[in-house]
């Protein structure tokens, strides 16, 4: 059965999460900045629980979380533990009821964080601040029961092997809350499944197949033989990625987004296949529920 994902956020529905910069609440006393920021965690907790709860009824069943969902958790200045914020354990318990919901309905939850997420960077401060964020999300997961926290491979830094070895290096580093979570995600810029794929073998590494990133970057591999093999990688349900390119791909420059997805770039090899599939789409949970109808008008039966 294919397992679709919304990600992050709603285009139409009034469901919204909210974020805040360091700018604005460096101007606050430290008191005011923990209350402030209290207040945002506590409801996109809500919020996410609201989320969840519109992928239940609309039969959406994996959900990205969005990598600010406690804003500002590990920035050097405005920093915080939970423990620092008012009333923090009725925030964490709001999110563990989320779990618990996504338990009880069959809900996948995963997480993506940000592109400033570079384990195989040169620098050690970017690796600490890297870090620092994925043991975050890590954090959130655990209460959530979350199984995903997807990175990419990051730059080559001019020698693509040396920065897949850091990388390496890196991940058996990480903590376990991090690392039995961890999964790869081939990009349209630098790193290619076949890049990845032997890393992912031989570290136990579940590869996210990204079919648009790799129609933009072939390796010489199909999108059939590399799904396999993407499989391959799992010890639990695969997920995979799913865009089409906002002016075509004939446009030059087909790494954008579309607001929908184009039914032709479906990949029919998955479509008997137990796997999640988000939907990455700038239209998001619009493009999610049309995607879904335009295969069943296709003959898809689920």
């Amino acid at each position: 059965m294919l397992r679709f994902g919304l990600c992050c956020i709603f285009r139409k529905e009034p469901i919204k999460f909210r974020r805040t910069t360091a700018k604005y609440i460096k101007t606050f006393s430290r008191n005011q900045q923990l209350e402030y920021l209290a207040e945002i965690c506590r409801h996109n907790a809500r919020a996410l629980n609201k989320a969840l709860r519109y992928c239940r009824d609309h039969d959406i069943k994996d959900f990205r979380i969005n990598s600010q969902i406690l804003p500002l958790k590990t920035h050097p200045d405005i920093g915080y533990t939970m423990g620092d914020l008012p009333l923090h354990d009725q925030i964490i318990q709001t999110f563990k009821d989320c779990g618990r919901f996504c338990k009880k309905h069959d809900i996948r939850t995963t997480f993506h964080p940000d592109q400033f997420i570079l384990l195989s960077s040169p620098s050690s401060e970017v690796i600490q601040r890297s870090i620092a964020d994925l043991a975050y999300q890590a954090e959130v997961a655990g209460w959530v029961n979350a199984d995903v926290i997807n990175i990419h491979g990051g730059g080559a830094y001019g020698d693509k092997s040396t920065s897949l070895r850091r990388l390496g290096e890196r991940i058996e580093q990480l903590p376990e809350a991090v690392r039995s979570r961890l999964t790869l995600e081939n990009d349209d810029r630098v790193y290619t499944p076949k890049d990845l794929l032997p890393m992912c073998r031989d570290m136990d590494i579940p590869l996210v197949y990204d079919v648009h990133h790799h129609r933009c970057l072939a390796d010489g591999s199909g999108v059939e033989t590399t799904t396999e093999l993407a499989i391959s990688t799992w010890n639990r349900e695969p997920l995979f990625h799913l865009s089409s390119p906002r002016d075509g791909w004939d446009s030059g420059k087909p790494g954008s987004h579309h607001d929908y997805i184009d039914i032709d770039d479906f990949p029919l090899c998955w479509t008997n296949l137990d796997i999640t599939v988000e939907v990455e789409a700038k239209a998001k949970e619009l493009a999610v529920l049309k995607v879904k109808q335009d295969l069943i008008n296709r003959g898809y039966k689920k």
